[in-house]
């Protein structure tokens, strides 16, 4: 019965730690995902009036 009451603090404090590490890389993956997701879409709509450009569709000529 020693034993458990010397290693469970350890422990208590090696699980607090996993936890706590856990939820800061699923933050920082899920953070990642949305800036590609953010970057994708301004990436089409920069690229938008660009094709609209290319066929002349807003080249301005009458």
């Amino acid at each position: 019965m020693e034993y458990i009451a010397v290693l469970l603090p350890s422990v208590v404090v090696g699980l607090i730690f996993w936890f706590a590490m856990k939820s800061i890389f699923n933050a920082d993956k899920s953070e990642r995902q949305a800036e590609a997701r953010a970057q994708a879409e301004a990436d089409e709509k920069a690229q938008a009036p660009d094709t609209l450009r290319n066929h002349g569709h807003s080249s301005g000529l009458n």
